[in-house]
């Protein structure tokens, strides 16, 4: 390559260089959102005052304080198939990030060829003939990414890399208050299933004591058939109960990648602690913390890049191309400054006529970008409900608990004066059917507002972003 020759590649590679400063298409920009400065309800609360600490800054352990449960998340986080596949989606999302960002540049091959021919006799040639034809050559071409459309869709690729990683989150967030919701699912129960079976025993004392006395003469044989209606009320309880322990044991199980089997339990459902109240900090927040709406804003991200891309296609292709190496019939002159060979060139081709298919294609790459953006918003929205409602069904839980709790005492007085009146013959045995029926009824309602209470606690944890922090 003589000097003039060398000047030129090296001017036609600055060339390439300033040109690949060129970007198409809209840099990205955060769309503007309706946030409000706090969440319906807390602006009644302490003078409205927004306290910036919120329940979701802890992590999962220290929310769910049941060493029991955080072991069953622990291994759930391990080996549920969900994440598994999720993370499988990330490795995906990398390789393609590696495979768009290659087209930036050059794209180089070396090859080796060895040939060997036989002319056969002939009347011209009357001897046949052998000869042979070596080369090694290297090859190159590079697409100039004049018009910026490879750093765009490298942009793109990378923005559904962390789409991925974010979905990711969101997977373990959501397995985390679905482990937590159904484990409290189960205490609860194993508490109707402990009251069910506390009652059933109390019952058939009371029906052997009613036995007894219509035996003696001292009741009517109608009191022994209310007392084993109370009998049977509570036994059909106990196996319907003890059928959904063991299918909920399936659905933990599954949800820990595991078999169908049983479940170790920690603490009581009513020994789980909890806050009274719950810091949900500023709204703000949740757009930086909810793994849902960054994955939205990321996927919007990607298709803002590829309008870049779709744009590009209006603009010329330029393209540089290069071939080196050595060719000789001899393999020892293979080497030989004669046997040597370059080129070097390049091509630049401008569409003309498409048809409408690049403006169609920009079109696209804008309706998607509108979709996304729209998809956002409306995730964003979606979120702040969440959490208003999560905080609205977390306080009136509560109330409704503390109230079923009073109704629950009241019932349990109410049934041991009726007995007290029955067995001193003051009223009949209709007055404690009446009363231990509704007694037992209040005791599982009760057991059920313990359980909602729970999961309102497990739902707002969740609506705040929280759980997917490890």
């Amino acid at each position: 390559m003589t000097k003039t020759e060398m000047k030129k590649a090296i001017a036609v590679a600055l060339f390439s260089l300033v040109c690949a400063g060129c970007t198409v298409g809209p840099h990205y920009k955060r769309p503007a959102v309706d946030v409000p400065g706090t969440y319906r309800g807390i602006e009644q609360e302490n003078g409205g005052k927004t306290d910036t600490a919120s329940l979701a800054d802890q992590k999962w352990w220290e929310v769910f304080q049941d060493q029991q449960l955080q072991q069953l998340i622990r291994t759930a986080i391990a080996q549920n198939y969900d994440v598994r596949i999720a993370a499988a989606r990330i490795l995906e999302a990398q390789a393609q990030l590696g495979i768009t960002r290659a087209n930036q540049f050059p794209q180089a091959n070396a090859g080796a060829a060895s040939n060997v021919v036989r002319v056969p006799a002939q009347p011209a040639l009357p001897v046949a003939t052998n000869g042979s034809a070596t080369q090694l050559s290297l090859s190159a071409a590079w697409e100039l990414d004049f018009w910026g459309k490879f750093r765009r869709a490298t942009e793109a690729a990378r923005a559904n890399l962390l789409a991925s990683e974010w979905a990711k989150q969101q997977v373990i967030g959501t397995l985390v208050s679905d482990v937590a919701t159904a484990y409290f699912q189960l205490r609860e129960l194993d508490l109707e299933l402990e009251i069910s079976q506390q009652t059933l025993a109390s019952r058939r004392d009371s029906l052997k004591l009613t036995q007894l006395l219509a035996d003696q003469g001292a009741t009517s044989l109608l009191d022994v058939r209310q007392a084993e209606q109370l009998v049977y009320t509570a036994a059909e309880q106990v196996p319907d109960l003890e059928r959904r322990i063991r299918q909920q044991e399936d659905l933990i199980s599954t949800l820990l990648g595991n078999n169908p089997g049983a479940v170790p339990r920690g603490l009581k459902l009513t020994e789980q602690p909890h806050m009274p109240q719950v810091p949900a900090g500023l709204p703000s927040v949740l757009l930086e913390r909810r793994p849902d709406i960054r994955q939205a804003e990321e996927q919007l991200v990607a298709f803002n890049a590829q309008i870049g891309v779709a744009k590009a296609a209006y603009f010329p292709q330029i393209t540089l191309t290069g071939d080196a190496g050595y060719q000789s019939t001899a393999l020892g002159d293979l080497f030989t400054s004669p046997a040597g060979f370059f080129s070097f060139g390049g091509a630049l081709t401008q569409p003309l006529f498409a048809g409408g298919r690049i403006r169609s294609g920009v079109k696209l790459a804008e309706a998607q970008k509108d979709e996304a953006v729209l998809t956002y918003k409306k995730t964003i929205q979606q979120a702040f409900q969440d959490v208003s409602d999560s905080l609205i069904a977390y306080e009136k839980d509560q109330e409704f608990r503390q109230q079923q709790q009073l109704l629950t005492n009241a019932a349990e007085g109410a049934a041991h004066l009726s007995d007290v009146r029955y067995k001193g013959g003051a009223t009949s045995y209709l007055e404690v059917l009446t009363n231990q029926t509704n007694y037992f009824s209040a005791q599982l309602n009760l057991a059920q507002a313990q359980l909602n209470e729970l999961n309102a606690l497990v739902q707002l944890y969740r609506s705040l972003g929280g759980g997917w922090q490890q």
